[in-house]
């Protein structure tokens, strides 16, 4: 079986020709070929002696997940579906603006983290992708844009591991594909433009932190552990308390001086002024410093089986007030690719459910959403 060149960071290809015979330079011509230029055939590699195209020829090939469907936004947001076999599909969403070319990359087929108000979640858990099926994304997203709009320059800037599946539950695969990202001989991207969002699986934030110290996003979603694990259920594991402490430690080591929050806004559930006052206390204790943050707020997109609707806009206005009068930086996502399924919280591939997610998600609904502190109390440490 050969080995596909996608699936290494340069460190792992140039132990791939090491293992070939061959000098480590020549990852690095290997590496830009690929990633630079987006050959796909050996042969077009003139700059690569002869001996090694006949090598890698029986020993590797170049193989990014195919695609299935495009689909392309009245506001020029395109969204693809790739399949990943055995009958998985994923999608990745590029989202163009004046100043920027943002790309949108799946990491899992579903999710297993199951938030009440994300479709991927709702079609439950098949598996992780590969360093490949990840790094494919990009490498076909960013060499097709090239070829559509006649670009010779990179047009993707900036990388959000924000799609289908919670990244940092398939840590193996995603840090050499980050590595890849980052590289100056593959994509060059910076590490401020590459943003990793995570549900709050605090080990891994440690990891990442040392390893590979990109961009944060964490999806908080309510201000209290109460209501935070009825939305959320990764917060029974992992409450807001040793969330906030992973946060503060990854600071140390972060790109960006600040921790972005996602807050996604729910019609009566965690939209009141209420709940804004309790995350400036969360953030801000006592009228300190606190941690150093900014608030993402995002229209919910809605659909059938959540049960959930979302805030009407001068909610989400009040809302922001409250956090930006208190000294929080807070913007409202603009929703983008929504008349294609491709704005955020809606991209469900197509995914075999081997998590009973239905029978969750309706066990869910039958819980009242603001419980009891008795009853949470009780549920904790059942994740």
């Amino acid at each position: 079986m050969t080995a596909n060149l996608l699936d290494y960071d340069l460190e792992g290809l140039a132990l791939f020709c090491e293992r070939l015979g061959e000098k480590r330079y020549r990852a690095v011509q290997l590496f830009r070929w690929i990633h630079q230029k987006g050959a796909v055939c050996f042969d077009d590699m003139t700059d690569l002696a002869k001996s090694l195209r006949e090598k890698l020829a029986t020993t590797a090939h170049l193989s990014a997940p195919s695609v299935l469907s495009q689909h392309q936004s009245s506001d020029g947001t395109i969204k693809w579906l790739f399949d990943v076999g055995g009958g998985d599909a994923v999608e990745t969403v590029f989202i163009p603006e004046d100043d920027r070319g943002t790309l949108c990359i799946s990491s899992q087929a579903g999710c297993a983290v199951g938030c009440r108000f994300c479709s991927t979640g709702h079609q439950g858990f098949s598996r992780n992708l590969s360093t490949a099926e990840i790094v494919g994304q990009l490498w076909f997203a960013e060499h097709f844009l090239r070829k559509h709009l006649k670009q010779s320059q990179r047009v993707i800037s900036n990388v959000v591991m924000m799609g289908m599946g919670e990244p940092l539950q398939n840590y193996a695969a995603l840090l050499p594909a980050l590595r890849v990202m980052l590289d100056d001989h593959g994509y060059g991207l910076s590490r401020r433009r590459l943003t990793v969002s995570t549900s709050g699986v605090v080990p891994m934030m440690d990891r990442l932190a040392l390893d590979c110290p990109v961009a944060l996003a964490v999806s908080l979603h309510a201000p209290t552990d109460s209501l935070r694990d009825h939305l959320v259920p990764l917060n029974r594991k992992y409450p807001i308390a040793e969330l906030f402490d992973a946060c503060t430690r990854y600071l140390v080591h972060a790109p960006r001086d600040f921790i972005t929050f996602e807050y996604c806004m729910l019609d009566g559930v965690n939209d009141q002024v209420e709940h804004a006052l309790e995350l400036v206390r969360l953030v801000r204790p006592q009228g300190g410093i606190g941690l150093s943050c900014k608030f993402n707020l995002i229209p919910f997109n809605p659909f059938p089986a959540s049960g959930l609707v979302r805030s009407n806009g001068a909610q989400v206005q009040l809302f922001a007030r409250t956090l930006s009068d208190a000294g929080i930086v807070t913007t409202i996502r603009k929703t983008r690719g929504d008349d294609i399924d491709a704005a955020c919280g809606q991209l469900a591939g197509d995914v075999r459910d081997r998590t009973g997610v239905d029978e969750r998600i309706l066990r869910q609904r039958r819980i009242v959403i603001h419980p009891s502190p008795e009853a949470t109390g009780a549920d904790r440490g059942q994740a």
